[in-house]
């Protein structure tokens, strides 16, 4: 088995600039769809890469919030 690369990053900035809730359904259903497609041996390596893109994509968020948030404190 070849450990595929997904492209999360991909869905993540269409779902962020989706005009709508509906635009921004029809990605995450992509996302839905392409996981269903996978053989079951490859289902563990995509929900793995999903989980680390997620927790990177949430730390970055974080990082960034707070380098913003810190220049605005209560001094």
């Amino acid at each position: 088995m070849i450990n595929m690369p997904y492209d999360f990053k991909k869905y993540h900035y269409r779902s962020i600039n989706a005009a709508n809730a509906q635009e921004r359904a029809a990605i995450n259903q992509e996302l839905k769809d392409l996981y269903a497609s996978l053989p079951e041996n490859e289902k563990a390596e995509f929900n793995k890469q999903l989980q680390t893109f997620l927790a990177r994509e949430m730390g970055r968020l974080k990082s960034d919030y707070e380098s913003i948030s810190g220049g605005f404190g209560d001094n």
